[in-house]
């Protein structure tokens, strides 16, 4: 989960937690937004935390072509 679908998940989570209204027998559409907000805020840790203590890339400089004559 990158941070962006993780923001989409907070942010569909809040609508449907803060916003609607709308009630189903059966189903809370208030907690499913609860549940998307958690689930949207764990990815995001995650992929900051992936983000920030990604292993440094190790290059190897390649011979120019100046050097191979």
């Amino acid at each position: 989960m990158e941070i962006g679908s993780a923001l989409f998940l907070i942010a569909v989570g809040a609508i449907l937690r803060y916003a609607v209204t709308w009630e189903v027998s059966g189903f809370n559409i208030q907690l499913t937004g609860l549940i998307l907000m958690i689930v949207g805020v764990v990815g995001l840790v995650i992929a900051l935390y992936r983000r920030l203590v990604r292993r440094p890339v190790r290059r190897e400089e390649l011979p120019r072509d100046d050097d191979l004559l």
